[in-house]
């Protein structure tokens, strides 16, 4: 992912959680900073692995977006199937 910085990484994180959030529903992980957590695991897992199926490194803000939802979507699913127990 391309060099965000701190605050870019927040903005990544929030959008990708509100997104994942919107897609998966679900009791869990609501709010702002929950969110913007989700996010950022999200965008960790997915760039993680983006590089181990092949794919280099993102360039730009909408693929940065792409990678942390997809990540953060996993993260939200595995948050779903815990609380569901």
């Amino acid at each position: 992912m391309p060099d965000l910085g701190i605050i870019g990484w927040i903005v990544v994180g929030f959008i990708a959680g509100a997104i994942s959030g919107a897609l998966v529903g679900g009791r869990t992980a609501r709010g702002c900073l929950p969110n913007i957590v989700v996010g950022i695991l999200g965008g960790i897992i997915g760039g993680w692995l983006a590089s181990q199926m092949g794919f280099g490194p993102t360039n730009g803000l909408i693929a940065s977006i792409v990678v942390a939802v997809l990540g953060s979507l996993i993260v939200r699913l595995i948050l779903n199937a815990i609380n569901d127990r």
